[in-house]
């Protein structure tokens, strides 16, 4: 099984390139408030997309629900839809519940190309039919045993208030119409994380393999029954399937999901799971004891845990620093000791993360904050408030360094436009659409970094900071007018929420404007009291010229040997 480690398959590799994303998970008991906190970084190029919306609805005996493909937009099928859905803002629902993922790939000869429900699709909708994150687990694998799943190997974050679980599932191959799953709650002292490479490994710790599978328990209620203790779920055949594939022979207690079904090679440790251990070392001082794993060369070395308990109590400000993380201050930095950041030490590469050089296989550092994010999310929930002010779902349209995570509330109808702009797209520019204005700054930060990023850092800093000092203030005037009016309190976070999103944008504008005329030309125009200086004639006072960085310069010249030095 060790070798296997290493047999690095050209289908993982090209799946990579294109698909990439990151879950941070936080049981409640974790957390600095009692919320269970879970995070979702959406990363494809290309990637448009905003802040969707599916309203609470009854559909008629016979109604269908259609199919059509997440990621490309193709039409799968159809299955019945469900007697009551609910209200759905993003990635939560009106009831807390929120679901994530990353693609892992895995054995690509299990994927069910027969298969209806794709892993998008079947995110929203378990959120549309569940009111817990169990619920939500029986919803998705029971649809995908009876319409098949078509997609590629799926890690799914799937929270409410009180639980957080992490679920891995596999079609089995073409025309199988059935899936392998194993489902695990995540204690709610610890933190966890998964970022497209398998992390469940030997999950029933000793216990013997229950030959019916544990499905059933699903059907009751957490708070009403026994099975409100039980910890793991599993498709009856988790174990034998790979058995009778021949990809697995030992004993049942010693079965491991990601050996079996995943192995990680190189590329699923250094550009994935190396993700996972630098979020576990924000909370852990003794966590780079695991860099051997994060750095895939080594076959021998340890690998990590699915879950820790962190040394401190974690918050949703440091969870949103946690999704802008580039390695800093790790052997895996993205920092000025190497050229690939360019003259102004940008902590992004450009892709693809593996080339060529004179025939020498080569890569870049696949970081959580990249520029391929389509959108990002904190989700919050707190099971202490009504459930429609318990969730909130910090939302940014890009990279998550580059935004501000702005607060959109779990019962939300409306969307605000700058998230859902009518005839923006990936192909069409909006000045009304925060995705493309937040791109337009971002896009003229990335190549001067450490000279532009400051005033971007300034505000993105200052807004998220303003939502949270408001947030006290704002839920208890929410808290008032439920008191009365649950409609009433819904329609002002509504109202709330895309007062600040709306704001946002207008500030984005703002700032874009201000970059382009403070670094225009690589140059650097002085200011006073917030305003640019002008001379006493009345023109622009004369700008600063700030050269090379220091560290650049040094290595530019040792580099290029004594032909840029000037003659004595």
């Amino acid at each position: 099984m060790k070798k296997c480690i290493f047999l690095a398959s050209l289908l993982f590799g090209v799946f990579l390139e294109s698909l990439a994303c990151t879950n941070f998970i936080v049981g409640k008991k974790a957390s600095a408030d009692g919320s269970v906190i879970c995070t979702y970084n959406a990363d494809d190029y290309g990637m448009f997309i905003g802040l969707c919306h599916y309203p609470a609805a009854t559909h008629q005996k016979g109604e269908m629900r259609l199919i059509y493909d997440w990621d490309t937009r193709s039409y799968h099928g159809s299955i019945p839809e469900a007697p009551v859905t609910y209200n759905v803002i993003g990635n939560i629902n009106e009831y807390q519940v929120t679901i994530g993922e990353t693609t892992y790939g895995g054995r690509e000869e299990m994927v069910d190309t027969t298969g209806i429900i794709d892993y998008g699709s079947l995110i929203y909708i378990a959120l549309q039919r569940s009111k817990t994150a169990r619920e939500a687990i029986q919803v998705m694998t029971s649809l995908t045993e009876k319409y098949g799943y078509c997609s590629e190997g799926e890690t799914f974050t799937i929270c409410d208030p009180e639980e957080a679980w992490i679920m891995e599932m596999m079609g089995k191959g073409p025309g199988s119409k059935g899936v392998v799953w194993v489902a695990m709650r995540i204690p709610d002292e610890a933190i966890c994380a998964h970022a497209n490479q398998s992390r469940i490994g030997c999950f029933l710790n000793g216990k013997k393999l229950n030959p019916k599978g544990v499905y059933p328990a699903l059907q009751s209620s957490k708070k009403n029954s026994k099975n409100a203790t039980v910890d793991l779920y599993y498709s009856k055949d988790v174990v034998g399937y790979a058995r009778r594939m021949g990809w697995f022979s030992g004993k049942d207690a010693d079965f491991s999901w990601k050996m079996a079904y995943a192995a990680p090679d190189f590329g699923g440790r250094r550009f994935c799971d190396a993700r996972v251990w630098s979020f576990f070392r924000h909370f852990d001082n003794g966590f780079d004891r695991y860099l051997p794993w994060a750095l895939g060369k080594d076959p021998q070395a340890e690998d990590m845990p699915l879950w820790i308990v962190p040394d401190r109590k974690v918050s949703v400000q440091d969870i949103e620093e946690c999704m802008r993380d580039h390695y800093e201050g790790t052997a895996l930095a993205l920092d000025s000791t190497s050229i690939g950041g360019g003259i102004w030490d940008m902590p992004y590469r450009p892709t693809p993360l593996s080339f060529e050089v004179d025939g020498q296989k080569c890569f870049n550092e696949r970081p959580t904050s990249t520029q391929q994010t389509g959108f990002s999310y904190v989700s919050q929930m707190r099971s202490w408030l009504p459930r429609q002010i318990g969730g909130v779902l910090w939302f940014g349209n890009d990279d998550g360094n580059m935004v501000a995570y702005t607060p959109v509330y779990c019962g939300n109808t409306v969307q605000p436009e700058c998230y859902n702009t009518p005839g923006a797209d990936a192909v069409t520019f909006s000045d009304k659409n925060a995705y493309w204005v937040c791109n337009w700054v971002s896009n003229m930060v990335y190549p001067r970094y450490s000279q532009l990023f400051p005033s971007l850092k300034a505000v993105r800093d200052s807004l998220e900071q303003s939502y949270f000092a408001q947030q006290k203030a704002v839920e208890e005037q929410a808290m008032r007018l439920y008191a009365n009016s649950e409609e009433a309190a819904i329609k002002y976070l509504n109202e709330y929420s895309n007062r600040q999103a709306q704001q946002m944008l207008a500030r984005w504008k703002q700032l874009a404007v201000y970059l382009i005329v403070k670094f225009n030309d690589m140059a650097v125009k002085p200011e006073e009291n917030g305003a640019f200086k002008r001379t006493a004639t009345g023109i622009g006072a004369h700008v600063a010229r700030p050269g090379f960085p220091k560290p650049f310069a040094r290595e530019y010249i040792r580099q290029t040997g004594d032909k840029y030095l000037s003659p004595e």
